[in-house]
């Protein structure tokens, strides 16, 4: 055993007598070490009932033979953290948490590693830090918020809540109104309830492989997830009995698999930097360019909200990921030969799963769409791309020509769109936010909300070089590569040039003359970092491009 190396032998007596002072028995030093890592606190919904999930797989690992050992990972709640500097350290956490984790595994020489996160950023940095140890792992998540119920009965989620917000200022909806949506959008804890960012990473560890079907889609508060949790702590055993080992499992197949349940399910576009991201730590690498290759041939099956009116507790009703899965398979669109945390294949996996209601998981052979939920557009303005969550597009704006409205902030955007100074047909564009300009590459929520909430969002594009939460809709095109503190050509954009967009076509384009963006390019200077000080200008010095899933060089 690999924490033989802390507890085993005169020369680790020292040690072994340290693992004594912690109360540990020396039955418990002669089985595995599993190390627990908890993502709970007391300032994440997401989180506050990981606590619960801990004792379950820490039960599990006890009752299959192992010794558990918790320690714990840091989350940000986005919700809490957006419209502020706080953003700023949002995405910035996946690194922190993949490198803490490293450092605890290592220097405690654990056997294997349960995982139990929730959020938008540490289910990634976990994953990241699955890859990159390869130490035998698994993932339980906290769970899915349920919807909310308004006043009058009609289902609501948090992205209702910021789109109440920009109708308040639209003049449609009063004081109370918005009240109503802050005491019933968030009836219960776990990750917000549509395919936002964190549902989307969970649902995705069931596809690539790292987590027990039902870990993306069971609810937080359903007794199941505890059920599930208990069988986690006890499947981890078995994968350190037989060796099996993240990168056997994490391999370029099940990458793809994942890509594909991504545009089948209408995830976040945060997917298409965490994949990367992910795969990266994996030795693997994935271009965005693929993205649209497998969204050509990839029906989108399912519009859970922000696309749609259904929430994760239908989806999991409907049959859960396992159930999407089932109905890429008949398309031959999955490599079900991929081994998974259960001990089998997918394909062994797959057995006897069925979809239970087919207006949640539309069959293949009927979908919303014929392909996938995200497209990556390329053109002048982003030549090395930028990404959409089309299936949560209007019909009407997937094609779209405007003037540019510039903003060198989300702050700067955010008071115009207020003030009614954006109008139909407009672009809005936000730059300054990405990777290293912003830095931190915050999400765009607020100011694509209050586009909803003030009824533009039927004619009024925004384009950034920052990042969407997975619960804004409409035309919203972010991660702009390169971005504009690197020079890229969205910071050549000037107030009313004309930009061109063509989802469908994957295009996107500033129409202003080479040789005018050519002496626009010669006269542009980059401006001084927003902050020069602390973990994020270090940050600002390391990250790469979007493009390249926005990892540290």
């Amino acid at each position: 055993m690999l924490s033989d190396n802390v507890k085993t032998g005169v020369e680790r007596a020292p040690n072994r007598s340290l693992l004594y002072a912690l109360g540990f028995t020396k039955e418990e030093l002669e089985r595995p070490l599993i190390g627990v890592v908890c993502s709970y606190n007391e300032i994440v919904p997401g989180h506050m009932n990981l606590d619960k999930i801990c004792e379950a797989v820490k039960a599990g690992v006890r009752a299959a033979g192992g010794t558990p050992v918790e320690f714990p990972a840091i989350a940000v709640c986005d919700g809490i953290a957006m419209g502020h500097i706080g953003m700023k350290y949002s995405l910035v956490t996946r690194e922190l948490i993949a490198d803490s984790t490293e450092a605890m595994a290592i220097a405690h020489q654990f056997d294997g590693l349960v995982m139990i996160p929730n959020c938008d950023k540490n289910v990634p940095g976990l994953l990241m830090a699955a890859a990159r140890l390869n130490l035998p792992a698994i993932f339980c998540s906290g769970g899915a918020m349920l919807a909310g119920r308004l006043a009058d009965g009609r289902r609501t989620c948090l992205s209702h809540m910021f789109e109440a917000v920009g109708a308040y200022h639209a003049g449609t909806l009063d004081e109370a109104g918005v009240e109503d949506y802050v005491a019933n959008a968030c009836p219960t804890c776990g990750s917000w309830s549509g395919m936002y960012t964190a549902n989307s990473m969970n649902c995705l560890t069931e596809a690539i492989g790292m987590a027990l079907p039902g870990n993306g889609t069971i609810p937080a508060v359903m007794s199941a997830r505890l059920r599930l949790a208990k069988q986690t702590g006890m499947q981890i055993m078995e994968l350190v009995r037989r060796n099996i080992r993240p990168r056997d499992i994490m391999t370029a197949a099940a990458f793809h698999n994942a890509e594909t349940v991504d545009m089948a399910l209408g995830c976040s576009t945060n997917t298409m930097l965490h994949l990367p991201a992910i795969a990266h730590e994996a030795g693997i690498t994935i271009s965005l360019e693929e993205a649209n290759a497998i969204s050509a041939k990839t029906p989108n099956l399912c519009h859970l909200a922000p696309a749609g009116d259904t929430f994760i507790e239908d989806l999991d009703y409907a049959g859960g990921v396992y159930a999407v899965m089932k109905e890429l398979s008949k398309k031959e669109l999955l490599d079900t030969s991929v081994l998974t945390v259960s001990g089998h294949t997918l394909q062994e996996a797959l057995e006897g799963v069925q979809v239970r209601n087919p207006e949640i998981i539309r069959p293949v052979t009927n979908p919303y769409s014929q392909n996938g939920g995200i497209a990556v557009l390329k053109g002048n303005l982003a030549p090395d791309g930028c990404v959409v969550k089309q299936s949560a597009v209007a019909p009407e704006m997937m094609c779209h020509q405007g003037p540019a409205r510039v903003f060198d902030s989300e702050e700067a955007a955010i008071e115009a769109i207020y003030q009614k100074k954006i109008h139909p047909g407009d672009v809005v564009v936000i730059r300054y936010e990405g990777p290293k300009g912003g830095p931190g590459m915050r999400e765009m929520l607020n100011p694509t909300s209050a586009i909803c909430g003030m009824g533009l969002d039927l004619t009024v594009a925004l384009i950034t070089d920052g990042r969407f939460s997975g619960a804004t809709r409409g035309a919203s095109i972010g991660h702009v590569s390169p971005e504009a503190a690197a020079g890229g050509p969205i910071a050549l954009v000037e107030e009313g040039d004309l930009i061109a967009i063509d989802i469908p076509a994957c295009r996107i384009s500033l129409l202003v003359p080479e040789d005018v963006l050519a002496q626009r390019r010669a006269n542009w200077v980059c401006p001084e970092p927003k902050v020069k000080t602390g973990y994020l200008s270090r940050y600002a010095k390391l990250v790469s491009s979007a493009d390249k899933g926005a990892i540290l060089e």
